[in-house]
């Protein structure tokens, strides 16, 4: 075939180098999307990802390399030109006016006025268009603080549509939905694409890529290491591809000897779901997964254990003695840790570095007279985490809110970790992080099981508790339905007490 017989790429970039003091983030990337096309770019953290994508919406420009939209040559200097020639970008983190109402924010900064006025019913007249275009059904003048992550994420795309986008790219959109508000995106995607939007979509869950993907491009070190058709991806091609290696064993799990109870709950009432008592324990050597729906108090449950919340009733016992629990302190003194599902928020300080930040669980242990801080002691405690965790960063003097994710996980993970925990809760471990780390999360795990950590941790991932867990607990609307042994784990035992249904 000719090139005049091949139609003509939506958006092509080709060749495209960006380099940031210290590190060259793109190594000449091309890739391509066509009209009503769904193209997943995927890689590990730091592979490139988000530099493409900041380049491709005009928030950074690259150094040398072309941008092509419908075979013209563009030149981005502002994300105004990019939305000029269609392409709009929907971020992880959502990008809204919770005081304002919904119409207000899907035309905010380019309200159509009459007279010099905001005209008020053009634009919900406009809005509530575009809404129901993609089935969200909301008025106009709801605020947009009284909706779900998942109708926010709505609001973004009915915003894109309103600039008129052709392409839209789409970053990790499911990582804080639902599976019922994922599964409404995604056919909202499917919607889009029959209308010939095309769609740039990024996401760690390679499942949702396998299912959703014309195409997939890998980036791998700044690079392009492959592009996989949709009958071609699996999730072993993808990892192949991200990682550079075939990963055999992806789950390491090695049988370890279970040691005494290191964690008793008897009869537990949490404040969040004050009609049940919750009752489990964790031996030393032992992983233990807890899996249920959103909305199953999986969260509540950890931050009761911890001391965030206190329980209304009810006993937990830690190496067989009974810990009032009343603060995280009682937890930490107790020999308890807690790595939260949101780790910007409530696992590192951003702005500090990676050392600080190791050492911040343990200041007290190794204040000096008078409450000084032991620089000796936290320097050499952060040299030993880095290097056990295999951070990657220039040194352990880099700021931490420069990392990818899985190395901020691994440094939260490290705080913990220096203060000897005998029990160590884990919520949502390898969220918005890459396969790859994922794999060191993973392996990490089960050296501290074999160490005779008690591990209790909470995933949505129903491979990663199927693969890491020893046993589950199945949680449904506040209450334990019921557990299963490493022999009884199934998708399908797990999602019938995850709905509701007893053992």
């Amino acid at each position: 075939m000719s090139d005049a017989d091949c139609p003509t790429p939506r958006l092509e970039v080709r060749d495209i180098v960006k380099s940031f003091p210290g590190v060259k983030a793109l190594k000449g990337v091309s890739l391509r999307v066509m009209s009503g096309e769904i193209l997943s770019v995927v890689g590990e953290n730091g592979a490139g990802k988000s530099t493409l994508m900041k380049i491709l919406a005009g928030v950074q420009g690259q150094d040398t390399g072309r941008i092509l939209v419908d075979g013209q040559e563009k030149k981005f200097r502002s994300v105004i030109d990019a939305m000029s020639c269609g392409i709009a970008i929907i971020h992880q983190e959502l990008n809204l006016s919770d005081n304002l109402e919904v119409g207000a924010n899907v035309f905010l900064g380019r309200e159509p006025r009459t007279l010099g006025l905001i005209n008020n019913r053009m634009i919900n007249a406009e809005a509530a268009r575009l809404l129901k275009r993609i089935g969200l059904n909301v008025p106009p003048t709801r605020l947009v603080k009284g909706l779900t992550v998942g109708q926010q994420q709505m609001v973004e795309i009915a915003k894109a549509l309103s600039m008129n986008a052709q392409v839209l790219i789409m970053d990790e959109p499911t990582s804080s939905l639902s599976a019922g508000e994922s599964a409404n995106l995604f056919h909202v995607i499917r919607d889009l694409k029959a209308a010939g939007v095309s769609i740039i979509y990024i996401s760690h869950r390679l499942a949702e890529v396998q299912d959703l993907s014309d195409r997939v491009t890998v980036l791998r070190d700044g690079a392009n290491a492959g592009e996989l058709q949709h009958g071609e991806v699996t999730h072993d091609s993808l990892v192949r591809l991200m990682v550079g290696r075939d990963i055999s064993r992806f789950f390491a799990r090695t049988p370890h000897k279970k040691g005494e109870i290191a964690i008793e709950v008897k009869d537990v009432v949490t404040s969040a779901w004050p009609a049940h008592r919750l009752n489990l324990q964790v031996r030393a050597g032992e992983i233990v997964g807890v899996a249920g729906l959103v909305g199953a108090g999986r969260t509540e449950m950890l931050r009761t254990l911890f001391g965030v919340d206190a329980p209304l009733s009810g006993t937990i016992e830690v190496g067989g003695k009974v810990v009032p629990l009343r603060s995280p302190q009682d937890a930490i003194a107790a020999g308890v840790a807690l790595v939260p599902e949101d780790r910007k928020q409530q696992g590192v300080v951003l702005d500090m570095t990676i050392r600080e930040n190791t050492g911040l669980a343990s200041l007290h242990q190794h204040a000096k007279f008078g409450g000084l801080l032991n620089f000796a002691v936290e320097k050499q405690q952060s040299a030993e985490m880095t290097g056990r965790l295999r951070v990657k960063a220039p040194s352990d003097l880099h700021r931490v809110g420069n990392l990818s994710g899985g190395n901020q996980q691994k440094v939260v993970i490290g705080k913990w970790l220096a203060l000897k925990p005998r029990v160590l809760l884990l919520d949502e471990p390898t969220r918005g992080i890459d396969v790859g780390a994922k794999q060191e999360i993973y392996q990490l795990m089960d050296d501290l099981a074999g160490q005779g950590i008690a591990v209790l941790f909470v995933s949505s991932e129903m491979e990663e508790v199927i693969g890491m867990s020893d046993r589950v607990i199945i949680m449904h609307e506040g209450r334990i339905t019921g557990e299963l042994s490493r022999e009884q784990l199934s998708e399908e035992s797990v999602m019938h007490l995850a709905t509701g249904h007893h053992c």
